[in-house]
């Protein structure tokens, strides 16, 4: 307490400059991503692409209603533009009591639909997953039962990462799904080299390796986030400061989010009618589409989006400028690692999953799926960071009606292209998610070209890529491309890891060196340049 007895105030942490916090993110991402790899990899190892891996990859799928709905994604759209701005304010009491309400409801919320996810199972999996046989849907619903409740308490971890983001804590909240990925992985070790059991035995021990590691990934969390709260009391009450605004701007996010995950439910549930392991590598070749956007996507939007949240009602005629450099940090990024998986895809696959039941076949087929994702990362990555600059605004409506014509413009094409691609093979296994992959990427640009002109239309011109910056990307992406690709196609076969090696280093460096050389600077030397300036 203070002298006139009142409860000291959480002390905020200093503002760390844009580039450092979105750094912070980006390591916290690098870490949790590479984890997430390493566990794919095992996976890869014991399942390949089976009606196993089908089954384990659908049911992965359908509790993640729960996270699109009440997690992160949300979260950054309701609560964290609130919270932030109490802190702001210095209101750090009605920060904490907004902070003790949003973690009752929440938990309140995710517990009934967890509840109601195992009682429906059955019912889910027929609806969503018809095409399975009955096998892979019998066990697709003993895993979904377990990885319920593993994902409502993911929601309560992304509660505690909305709290540490706005404390600018942002390295913590992004690594903690190590403690995940790791459970998972020593489940699978235990379970497949020390016990030794047979796939689907091997893939019921993963499922509680997950469930196990969720409640880790809350727990590396949680002690930080409560030291950071004054006067935290979990609540039910709507009528504390912020409540309300929260669920009305949290309503319309949902309905987004639910298009949206309705629109994941429904990619796996065609592919589902697909050649048998078509599923799987859908989701494997979604793993490494995300990587990027994640590292460099997700990392600026999270960083960016408590700070334009601070200065909403001081620096608006700001925001333009603000988003126009934070696209062009992701572009930096996004253009180089477009063209690696359009050009060295199989490299990158082969490096990171080729092993045991994974083999050369579902390195092709999985490559193809990924080059189609590739297409439309740029636009994927850049509209999370105009949906943040909407939010920011206090407009959760347009990013949520955007959503809608995405996820049906995807669907519709999707269904059009997969059947028809379906009929070229690989070996065993078909190209038609491939067809799904490429609706997503057109549905994306769209997306991308309306949220851009509302944006336009609220804050002014939003020109990411002016006075040819983004030709000069293009340019050393592709120089370093085609350096990569000859070393490729001159080399030998190699190991996958070494063939990874020679290719990608020097398309990293080569990169680098024509960035600079043409006059474009990245996110690493803009952030030494303000540190010497300090």
């Amino acid at each position: 307490m203070d002298d006139t007895g009142q409860v000291a105030a959480t002390p905020v942490t200093p503002p760390p400059s844009r580039a450092r916090a979105s750094a912070l993110v980006a390591a916290g991402i690098l870490l949790s991503r590479i984890s997430g790899l390493i566990r794919e990899r095992v996976f890869a190892h014991f399942f390949g692409a089976s009606p196993v891996a089908d089954a384990w990859k659908a049911a992965l799928r359908l509790p993640n209603v729960l996270q699109n709905l009440l997690g992160e994604g949300t979260l950054s759209a309701s609560f964290i533009p609130i919270y932030a701005e109490l802190l702001e304010e210095g209101r750090e009491r009605d920060a904490a009591r907004f902070a003790g309400a949003a973690l009752g409801l929440l938990t309140v919320a995710a517990g009934i639909m967890a509840i109601l996810g195992i009682l429906l199972a059955p019912w889910l999996v027929g609806f969503f997953f018809y095409g399975f046989d009955p096998a892979r849907q019998a066990l697709t619903v003993d895993l979904v039962r377990i990885l319920f409740p593993m994902t409502a308490l993911l929601v309560i971890s992304a509660w505690a990462l909305g709290i540490l983001n706005s404390h600018r804590r942002f390295f913590l909240s992004y690594v903690a799904p190590v403690a995940w990925n790791a459970a998972m992985i020593l489940a699978m070790a235990v379970g497949g080299l020390v016990w030794e059991r047979s796939p689907e035995e091997l893939v019921r021990i993963l499922a509680w390796g997950a469930l196990v590691g969720g409640g880790l990934q809350l727990l590396v969390q949680l002690p930080l986030t409560l030291r950071l709260l004054s006067e935290f009391k979990p609540t039910l009450s709507t009528r504390i400061h912020g409540v309300r605004e929260a669920i009305r701007n949290f309503l319309p996010v949902v309905a987004a989010r639910g298009a949206v995950n309705l629109g994941g439910w429904l990619d796996y549930a065609l592919a589902a009618f697909l050649t048998a392991g078509a599923v799987a590598t859908l989701s494997y070749a979604q793993i490494l589409f995300m990587l990027p956007i994640s590292l460099f996507g997700m990392s600026v939007a999270a960083s960016e989006l408590p700070e334009i949240s601070r200065a909403r009602k001081h620096h608006q005629n700001r925001l333009a400028t603000e988003v126009t450099q934070a696209g062009r940090r992701v572009a930096y990024f996004l253009v180089p690692s477009t063209l690696g998986y359009l050009l060295l895809g199989d490299v990158i696959v082969s490096a990171i999953f080729e092993t045991g039941a994974f083999g050369r076949d579902e390195v092709l087929v999985t490559w193809v799926i990924l080059a189609a994702y590739a297409l439309g990362m740029g636009a994927s990555a850049t509209s999370r960071l105009l949906s943040s600059a909407f939010y920011a605004l206090r407009d959760t409506t347009t990013p949520a009606r955007m959503a809608y014509i995405r996820v049906s413009l995807a669907l519709v094409l999707g269904a059009i292209l997969m059947f028809p691609l379906d009929r070229f093979r690989v070996g065993p296994l078909g190209l038609g998610a491939a067809g799904l992959a490429a609706a997503s990427a057109v549905a994306a640009w769209v997306e991308l070209t309306l949220l851009r002109r509302r944006l336009r239309q609220r804050i002014g011109d939003v020109l990411f890529l002016g006075e040819g910056h983004l030709w000069r990307l293009l340019l050393a992406g592709s120089v370093a491309g085609g350096i990569g690709l000859g070393i490729r196609i001159a080399l030998p076969p190699l190991h996958p890891w070494l063939m990874a090696l020679a290719t990608l280093l020097p398309f990293g460096v080569v990169y680098l060196f024509m960035t600079r050389m043409l006059g474009v600077s990245g996110p690493l030397e803009r952030l030494l340049a303000q540190r010497s300036e300090r």
